[in-house]
């Protein structure tokens, strides 16, 4: 196996709303598909997509029964500055992100933040001067 990220999918609850979150407010560029199940969105290094929460564990074979709190799953979107976490905080905050954690200098040297988007997706945004993640 490659050592290599392809495609994340995060099950949602409300497509249309986290497509405007990711689209509209992120300002993601989105796959155009023939399809109104599901949403792609292209990025550096990986796709994103977003797919009904209960079709996905139905495709999984499992029950969607997963406690409403953490998941134990965070994302990272790494930039390359201290400035530049504060900015998408900021952007993912008004495009209706809760901000959990606002960006701070951290324990292993860098900078960093979390939000939580529209569906409970946590989010981390980060400024590591030690590895070129950007």
């Amino acid at each position: 196996m490659k050592p290599k990220i392809s495609l994340i999918t995060l099950g949602v609850h409300d497509l249309q709303r986290a497509i405007r979150f990711y689209r509209e407010g992120l300002g993601l560029p989105e796959h155009e598909t023939d399809s109104e199940e599901v949403a792609f969105f292209k990025m550096e290094g990986a796709w994103l997509s977003l797919f009904p929460r209960e079709a996905l564990s139905r495709d999984i074979g499992i029950a969607d029964d997963a406690p409403s709190g953490f998941s134990g799953i965070t994302l990272a979107h790494n930039v390359a500055s201290q400035a530049a976490v504060d900015q998408v905080l900021e952007q993912a905050v008004a495009a209706g992100a809760e901000l959990i954690k606002p960006g701070e200098e951290v324990f292993w040297g860098g900078y960093s933040g979390y939000f939580r988007d529209p569906e409970g997706h946590y989010w981390e945004v980060a400024y590591n001067p030690f590895m070129d993640l950007t």
